[in-house]
């Protein structure tokens, strides 16, 4: 039976993914915040034998602890770190740190923590894939998203690290950067979003490259290409397009 390991799996992206991965026989670990939720998602899974921790995933101890349990009842095959923050920022806002803080502890010191106790296993049977989600927000910045897209540029070169240090072992580090899907993340989001994807759609693609061990993938395709071509954007060009854009809203606003 195939196990898999998901934070974030309250609600959103970590949610879909488990339900795709339930629906197909495997056996999950899901951590979330908030039990409420989880118990109400392992309502809806087939099986019987998944497990739910509820934790802040900031916690690394009780990470760490939630992850031997599920250790202990049997290899692990798939690990996704999906739990995220997403909202804005402003440096000139003294205050605003704090969210800078909790941002980088979640997305990014928390995927690492959440692949931390697989990593020596997978290695030891040869197997096993840590799969990262990113964001194409990571790929230039964004105004009033100082945090978060330097969250998720951190988490994409962190998780290529992962993958050189892993190279031949066997262990595949699978990194999935979703552009715009529909999700109560993006529901507050008030600018428009371009090849806006069903979460349930994102998570069948999702699986399906986490399956083949691709290194590295933007969702939906289209949203690839137009990363590729902010790239190439010289930034001079990309500062007079991107200041006259709506910014990130801050918590409260």
């Amino acid at each position: 039976m195939e196990r898999v390991f998901i934070t974030g799996a309250s609600s959103g992206i970590g949610a879909a993914l488990a339900l795709y991965f339930a629906r197909r026989g495997a056996q999950l670990g899901l951590v979330g915040r908030r039990r409420d939720a989880l118990e109400a998602l392992v309502a809806q899974l087939p099986g019987e034998s998944h497990r739910v921790y509820v934790l802040d995933v900031r916690d690394r101890p009780a990470l760490h602890a939630a992850a031997a349990d599920f250790l202990s009842a049997g290899p692990v095959d798939v690990v996704i770190a999906s739990a995220g923050i997403s909202v804005g920022t402003l440096t000139e806002e003294l205050e605003d740190f704090e969210v800078f803080r909790a941002i980088y502890q979640t997305n990014v010191l928390a995927t690492v923590a959440s692949f931390e106790p697989f990593v020596a296993s997978m290695r030891a049977r040869g197997r096993g894939r840590l799969v990262g989600i990113s964001s194409v927000a990571g790929v230039r910045g964004l105004p009033g998203a100082g945090a978060y897209c330097s969250s998720k540029a951190a988490v994409r070169a962190y998780c290529e690290s992962l993958r050189v240090e892993l190279h031949g072992s066997g262990v595949k580090v699978v990194t999935i950067s979703p552009g715009f899907i529909r999700t109560p993340m993006t529901a507050r989001n008030p600018y428009r979003m371009p090849f806006l994807m069903p979460v349930e759609e994102f998570a069948r693609l999702a699986v399906q490259h986490i399956d083949r061990g691709t290194a590295s993938v933007v969702i939906p395709w289209q949203m690839g290409v137009v990363a590729k071509l902010l790239r190439m954007v010289p930034a001079a060009v990309y500062d007079r397009f991107a200041a006259g854009r709506k910014r990130k809203p801050r918590q409260g606003e």
